[in-house]
C-alpha cells in the first residue's frame, strides 16, 4: 500500500510523470489507480466544474473551501478505502495544493492554519510521498502558451512565482515525505528519478 501524490504549478509536467509512472508500475504488475483533484467521485467531479469555470467570478475563500469539500468526498469515498485494501493510489494534487494556491497564490489564511485544516478535512491522511515538480513562473507560462486556461490556469506569472515558493517551503519543513524535483530536465531523465524513488518506497514494509 501506498499513497503517491504530485504537485506543481502548471505547466510543470506532472501530468506527464503521472501517466509514466502508472504505466511503469503496471508493466511491473503492480495495481494503481490515479485520481485527479479536484475529481475523483460524482461530488468532487461536479465541485471542478465550478471551480474551473472561468465565467465565475469566486472569492478566494469560497475557492478554498470548494476544494477543500471535493478533496474530503474523495478522501472518504475513495482514497481511503483503497489504501485499506492495500492498493498503491496517486494523486494528481492534494492538500499541498491548496496550501501553495489558496494560501500562496490567493493569500487566503496562515500557512500553519491551513495545514492544520487540510489534516482536518482528509481525516488526518498523508501521503506517503509527495513527488514536487519544480519550475519558474517563467517556464510554466511558456508550456502553456497557446493553451485555453481554466480560471486557476489564468494567473500572472507572480501568481504562479508565490505558488511555487510556497511549494518550496511545505518541502523545506517535510523533507521526508516531498521530494523536490526539477522540472526543467528533460522528461526521461525525471521519469528515472521517480521511478528510482517510488520502487525503493514500494519495496519498504508496510508499517
Amino acid at each position: 500500500m501506498a499513497f503517491i501524490t504530485f504537485e506543481g504549478i502548471d505547466g510543470s509536467g506532472k501530468s506527464t510523470q503521472i501517466r509514466l509512472l502508472g504505466a511503469r508500475l503496471e508493466d511491473g504488475s503492480i495495481e494503481c489507480t490515479v485520481l485527479r483533484e479536484p475529481g475523483g467521485t460524482d461530488v468532487s467531479e461536479r465541485v471542478r466544474s465550478l471551480l474551473l469555470d472561468v465565467s465565475l467570478r469566486m472569492e478566494p475563500m469560497t475557492e478554498l473551501l470548494l476544494f477543500s469539500a471535493a478533496r474530503s468526498q474523495l478522501c472518504r469515498e475513495r482514497i481511503i478505502p483503497m489504501l485499506a485494501e492495500g492498493r498503491v493510489v496517486i494523486c494528481d494534487r492534494f492538500y499541498d495544493s491548496t496550501v501553495a494556491y489558496q494560501g500562496g497564490g490567493r493569500e487566503v489564511g496562515d500557512f500553519d492554519w491551513l495545514r492544520d485544516f487540510n489534516r482536518r478535512v482528509t481525516g488526518g491522511l498523508v501521503p506517503d510521498r509527495t513527488y514536487l515538480l519544480d519550475v519558474t513562473g517563467e517556464i510554466g507560462a511558456a508550456r502553456r502558451a497557446g493553451r485555453e486556461d481554466d480560471r486557476l490556469e489564468s494567473g500572472g506569472v507572480d501568481f504562479f512565482e508565490r505558488i511555487r515558493q510556497t511549494y518550496l517551503r511545505i518541502a523545506s519543513e517535510e523533507p521526508e515525505r516531498v521530494k523536490v524535483i526539477d522540472g526543467a530536465r528533460p522528461r526521461d531523465e525525471i521519469a528515472a528519478e521517480i521511478w528510482e524513488d517510488a520502487s525503493r518506497l514500494l519495496a519498504e514494509p508496510a508499517e
